[in-house]
């Protein structure tokens, strides 16, 4: 029987790109724990009382977890350091990342913001224990307001939603039984700890009124040029002679969307703008088996960044 990798994701700092970029909420936690969702404060010990807070807590990143990741034909596992979760919570703050949600890894979500953070430093003193969570020291935990009532409605009192799911980019080293044996060359890849794809979520109109329960259609587009679609379909190409180890599910995804001309969201295009700008230093045409040159074409390439800023540029002349 095959070992299966154990790779530790550790944080370089000197990289942009690298460390979590937003927070998911997700049907199934890859860290496999739930959040809580604070409602009537009569059920907690506070000292305001509030009608209904629209609060989630929960961890965001457990230490030492390892968690279960397949692409292609390639199983492994993944896992964070106390000290690169901990790094990562900091450089999150720092970059003022606070308001960045998405739904499933799918969609960004407007209305959710990271109002507390914290690292776990004492099982017996930590103020988790007040909603009964068992973490490890050195968890990353969160709570976050949700102001948007379609989301607390129809996708966290449902049940919908249990937790929280981060997304970033991180440098990778393989171990096996807790032996490092070899460093990857492989750059910054993105990481989507939950890569499960649901079906897309509701975002606020301009004018901001939104009624709960109401469901609400997204504007999109697919007036991308070709040269973008291409570039997709050769990312697959080339993604696909080294068994599909490059991208995560998302990236894999987006590929499919682009080579296919179907329509991108106004958030998804802000999204892709600003992946392509930040990839681009990692894209090398010469190098077509480097992850770096075919995560870049797979969300466009050049073509797709440029495509973006005009479209990005269309919506802010429109206010």
């Amino acid at each position: 029987m095959d070992k299966i990798d154990i790779i530790e994701l550790i944080i370089d700092e000197d990289k942009e790109l690298s460390g979590v970029e937003a927070i998911s909420i997700v049907e199934h936690p890859a860290i496999e724990e739930n959040f809580v969702a604070l409602s009537h404060q009569k059920e907690y010990k506070f000292e305001t009382i509030d009608a209904e807070k629209r609060i989630l807590v929960g961890p965001l990143l457990i230490p030492d977890k390892q968690i279960y990741r397949r692409d292609g034909n390639k199983e492994y596992y993944v896992y964070f350091s106390k000290e690169t979760i901990r790094k990562a919570m900091e450089l999150y703050a720092q970059r003022g990342y606070q308001n960045n949600a998405t739904y499933e890894h799918r969609e960004d979500v407007n209305g959710l913001t990271l109002v507390e953070s914290w690292i776990l430093e004492s099982k017996e003193n930590d103020k988790s224990n007040l909603y009964g969570m068992d973490l490890p020291v050195g968890t990353w935990l969160g709570a976050i307001k949700v102001n948007n009532p379609v989301i607390w409605e129809d996708y966290v009192k449902s049940g919908q939603v249990k937790g929280f799911s981060i997304e970033g980019y991180f440098m990778d080293k393989v171990n096996e039984k807790e032996d490092v044996e070899q460093e990857i060359k492989a750059g910054l890849e993105l990481l989507k700890v939950k890569s499960a794809l649901l079906k897309t979520i509701v975002r606020k109109k301009k004018d901001n009124r939104l009624k709960t329960g109401e469901r609400l259609e997204f504007e999109s587009y697919t007036d991308y040029p070709d040269a973008v679609k291409n570039n997709a379909k050769r990312g697959i190409e080339l993604n696909e002679k080294v068994n599909n180890k490059c991208a995560t599910q998302v990236g894999k995804v987006r590929a499919q969307q682009l080579a296919n001309g179907e329509p991108l969201s106004r958030e998804t295009i802000k999204r892709m703008y600003s992946y392509l700008s930040r990839a681009e230093e990692f894209y090398d045409e010469k190098d077509t088996e480097a992850c770096g040159t075919i995560s870049y074409l797979l969300w466009g390439g050049l073509a797709g960044k440029r495509w973006a800023e005009s479209k990005l540029k269309e919506f802010e002349n429109e206010k």
